[in-house]
């Protein structure tokens, strides 16, 4: 009948409109969630950041100890005026420089037990002028400091040749050149020059101390020259146990291998009958 319909329709439209409102019910619960979320979040970041972490109109600010799993672009990274800026890895730390192509040109790395760098040309730069004081590259290191010290007690080794205008020690400090088990050996096509301006030159030697000229003199120029130590020549007639006066004026003589000899001066020549210093050298 029409009552039977109407009950009916009624019915079914009672469930068609109960259902979205379930539904609407869930959908509301959510979104109350979501109300309280960006509530929560937006009292904690404020209006300038998140946090350590703040975004302004000239970049990111990162405060306190941040940790980065993958990597990082960045154009520039500076620290705050007053605190250093510290990079810190239970590993090492390791900085590379790379061109258009991504080939690594650069590379610095600080580990636990050495500091490396791997580069074309390494410079350290005054702050002051921009001067370079150290560089280095594959064919040779520089130092543009205006004085290099070295404070070891074993001094400065090198392994090769050293080329140098002036060597000269610290002021009232003694100079020292020393090779302990081998040979030191001093060249220059045009000559060495060894001064002392106000003091004494020593050379001493265990053995033979030769002075060579291939083409020149040796050219012994003093008000005084001593030679200590010399030979002395005896007359063959004379006796062991035979004494006479003291003799005081001695005549230079010399052998025919080179070897200096004195003999007793006289009124001639003596030195051919005191030749018997030759026969023993």
């Amino acid at each position: 009948s029409i009552k039977h319909r109407y009950v009916s329709t009624h019915k079914h439209m009672d469930s068609h409109i109960q259902k979205p409102q379930l539904k609407a019910l869930t959908l509301r619960g959510k979104r109350d969630k979501k109300i309280i979320l960006f509530i929560y979040i937006y009292i904690y970041l404020y209006w300038d950041g998140m946090g350590s972490l703040r975004v302004s109109k000239h970049g990111i600010r990162l405060e306190g100890i941040s940790e980065f799993l993958f990597p990082l672009y960045v154009k520039e990274i500076h620290s705050r005026k007053d605190s250093p800026l510290i990079l810190q890895s239970d590993r090492n730390v390791t900085v590379n420089a790379r061109n258009e192509l991504g080939q690594l040109t650069g590379q610095l790395t600080v580990g636990s037990e050495a500091v490396e760098a791997q580069c074309q040309r390494f410079e350290v730069r005054s702050n002051e002028d921009g001067k370079i004081l150290f560089s280095a590259d594959e064919e040779e290191v520089s130092i543009g400091a205006e004085k290099l010290r070295v404070t070891g007690t074993e001094g400065a080794v090198f392994g090769h040749s050293v080329e140098t205008p002036h060597i000269r020690a610290e002021p009232f400090q003694d100079l020292r050149l020393e090779s302990p088990t081998r040979t030191l050996t001093m060249e220059a096509p045009k000559g060495v020059e060894i001064s002392a301006d106000a003091g004494d030159f020593k050379a001493t030697c265990r053995k033979e101390m030769q002075l060579q000229s291939t083409e020149g003199e040796i050219f012994l120029n003093a008000n005084t020259i001593r030679l200590g130590n010399l030979p002395h020549g005896s007359f063959a007639t004379s006796s062991p146990g035979s004494t006479g006066p003291k003799q005081t004026v001695y005549e230079l003589c010399v052998c025919p291998n080179g070897k200096l000899y004195l003999s007793p001066a006289g009124m001639g020549s003596t030195c051919q009958s005191t030749s018997n210093v030759c026969l023993w050298s």
